[in-house]
């Protein structure tokens, strides 16, 4: 299927705006991962993944579970520029009564598959799904998308054990490869590197990357679906805070709001209109 990157970036451009009104309108949540993992949602809503808005629970969909539950801004931008929900809605982030929670809630949204935010239990649930639908034989393909401090976690390994062990190949795992975490670096943190050596020897087929480059993630997806008998890594480097001058590769905005000052120019810098 051929990629039309430049409408592509364009939506992610727009998704990358919607994520600072909505941070901007909680007063709080995660713009950095949110942002750098921008182009790949988009590119799984917008080319990559069969589902609709109109009937969001049909049988054969794609299922996207979002590990790093607490980027959650970029899955709900993605889903109301999809038309799952009004867009207007995207500004009650955070907000008493709101569908739209600090981490999503797969009791309240349309097209929110799984609740997540507790590390690791993402892509669990992701394997989890993916062998149902080989017992079933249901085609649909399961995509999970983790952070890198993620990784840290045991769960995220047992899984990756169990995902080659039954030869999950309806499954792909991207990787949110920015090299920061809550408390800074990774490699300060805990170190997560060699990643791509570390799923190739559980098992799993990996692809390497530029997270922000859309012809490449969209060739890494057609290349995840034509691998057999292994589940597929895309292992995507990004930039925590993609887009946003003041934001980018900066630990400290993981999870703060921006001041009205500041979220006016990151949707200027964003090419929006404030």
């Amino acid at each position: 299927m051929a990629c039309n990157c430049e409408l592509l970036a364009q939506k992610a451009a727009d998704i990358r705006v919607d994520i600072i009104r909505e941070v901007f309108s909680a007063a709080s949540g995660h713009p950095g991962g949110s942002l750098s993992a921008a182009d790949i949602v988009t590119v799984l809503y917008f080319h990559e993944m069969n589902i609709d808005p109109d009937d969001p629970k049909k049988a054969d969909r794609d299922k996207f579970v979002l590990s790093k539950g607490h980027a959650a801004p970029v899955m709900y931008a993605a889903l109301a520029e999809r038309g799952f929900f009004p867009k207007e809605e995207l500004t009650t982030l955070r907000k008493l009564g709101s569908r739209l929670q600090g981490h999503p809630s797969m009791k309240m949204l349309p097209g929110v598959e799984m609740s997540t935010g507790s590390l690791g239990q993402g892509i669990s649930v992701a394997v989890g799904m993916a062998l149902a639908n080989k017992l079933d034989g249901n085609a649909g393909r399961i995509y999970t998308l983790l952070g890198d401090g993620e990784c840290q976690e045991g769960l995220v390994w047992e899984a990756a054990m169990a995902a080659a062990h039954y030869k999950l190949d309806n499954l792909c795992a991207v990787l949110d490869w920015n090299g920061l975490q809550i408390d800074g670096k990774n490699e300060d943190v805990m170190t997560v590197a060699p990643l791509d050596e570390k799923f190739r020897a559980f098992g799993w087929n990996v692809i390497s990357i530029d997270g922000h480059d859309i012809a490449q993630i969209a060739e890494a997806f057609a290349q995840a679906r034509s691998c057999k008998q292994l589940p597929t890594l895309i292992l995507a480097k990004t930039h925590k805070g993609h887009g946003v001058s003041f934001m980018e590769d900066q630990a400290g905005w993981h999870g703060k709001a921006p001041s009205e000052e500041l979220a006016k120019q990151a949707v200027e810098e964003l090419g929006g209109e404030w």
